[in-house]
């Protein structure tokens, strides 16, 4: 990883934790949207930057997933992003074993996955840095209909990435639940990953 790089993302979890700190006892919550029912159950095949192996999304059943997309040269919103949800983790306790968060790039040329690897790790160990073809990322953005688009460098042009700042929770068994642009309230986020593994426990129990 560039020294760059590791700095932006050394600044962006500094920055979580002081925001945070300053954000205690703030009752103000997470603008979230409910998409139960509207958005369809998490599906995809890509591939793990942290060993390699090809995954699909049946490998995350049982857990809470949250899904966001970016990539790892992105500047701000990224980093913030993920030291946000990496925050939120630590709030979790030992909750965070029930958790994933998969950020899947959309700049796979640049994004080999020993540049994914080392980045998502500097995060948090919940985060599962997702590679894929151009057409695999694609379907999956397709699916929840984000959007994004990927400029190779030019002479005179610089390399240039866009993508929407959305970030994609599912239950357990992979139904889309919440939707979010916001991640500043990690307390709030926190929460919301909670409720949504009590009910999959309360389910569970209830079937039993």
């Amino acid at each position: 990883m560039s020294h760059k790089l590791f700095h932006g993302i050394a600044t962006a979890l500094t920055l979580a934790l002081t925001l945070d700190a300053a954000g205690c006892g703030r009752a103000t919550q997470t603008d979230a949207t409910d998409i139960s029912g509207v958005m369809p159950r998490l599906a995809f095949h890509l591939t793990r930057a942290s060993d390699g192996t090809r995954i699909t999304a049946e490998d995350y059943r049982g857990k809470v997933v949250v899904l966001y997309f970016g990539y790892t040269h992105c500047p701000d919103e990224c980093p913030t992003t993920l030291a946000n949800l990496a925050s939120a983790l630590v709030r979790l306790g030992d909750g965070a074993r029930n958790v994933r968060v998969a950020f899947v790039t959309v700049d796979p040329i640049r994004d080999t996955l020993p540049v994914l690897k080392s980045y998502v790790n500097a995060f948090s160990p919940e985060i599962d840095g997702l590679r894929g073809s151009d057409d695999a990322v694609a379907t999956l953005a397709r699916r929840y209909r984000v959007i994004y688009s990927v400029t190779p460098g030019t002479p005179g042009h610089a390399y240039a990435v866009m993508h929407s700042d959305s970030v994609f929770f599912f239950d357990a068994k992979g139904n889309a639940r919440l939707v979010t642009m916001e991640t500043g309230n990690t307390a709030d986020i926190a929460a919301r990953i909670a409720s949504l593994s009590r009910q999959d426990f309360a389910a569970k129990a209830t079937v039993r």
